[in-house]
């Protein structure tokens, strides 16, 4: 604050101050960033979190006790997930895998798709031609070399699925 007034910010200095308050703690809502801002000197209306956080990229997942929160996904498109993650995520977060060739359909719980999707993306793992990802469905494109059939019994066995390509 300058003379007792807020501070004027830029939409840059705006959306990193976003970022830092929900890198900083669970924030599910977009009052609770507005309050965040303006106790680091920046006044916005909701209406302007609301445009910032779309620009952002910013989405809403379920944490481990069932609560939703803002998170910002990484983009970092040449950061490769290492196997261990790319198997620690699929065990995690992925409840069934389907063959529809040339298509791999993956089901997670609710808000997590895009979670797998971005690690398989990273993954670049063979046979895999890119993926898109819904709220609770992942749509992975399997080359025609290596087959739909093969990436899905891959991509099961990293998950940790039983036969079927579900858990249970």
């Amino acid at each position: 604050m300058v003379d007792g007034g807020p501070l004027m910010s830029s939409k840059t200095e705006r959306q990193q101050a976003i970022a830092t308050a929900i890198s900083g703690g669970a924030v599910s809502s977009q009052p609770q960033i507005v309050a965040a801002l303006r106790k680091v000197g920046i006044r916005a209306t909701q209406a302007t979190v609301s445009r910032d956080l779309e620009e952002m990229g910013a989405v809403k997942v379920r944490t481990s006790v069932g609560e939703t929160v803002y998170a910002i996904p990484d983009f970092a498109p040449n950061r490769i997930a290492p196997m261990d993650q790319l198997r620690r995520v699929l065990g995690e977060w992925v409840a069934e895998v389907h063959v529809s060739a040339p298509i791999v359909v993956i089901r997670t719980p609710p808000g997590c798709a895009h979670v797998v999707a971005s690690a398989l993306d990273r993954s670049r793992l063979d046979g895999l031609i890119g993926t898109v990802a819904g709220d609770d469905t992942v749509l992975c494109v399997a080359d025609a070399k290596g087959g739909a059939a093969a990436l899905a019994s891959l991509l099961s066995g990293l998950a940790g699925l039983g036969r079927g390509g579900r858990r249970g």
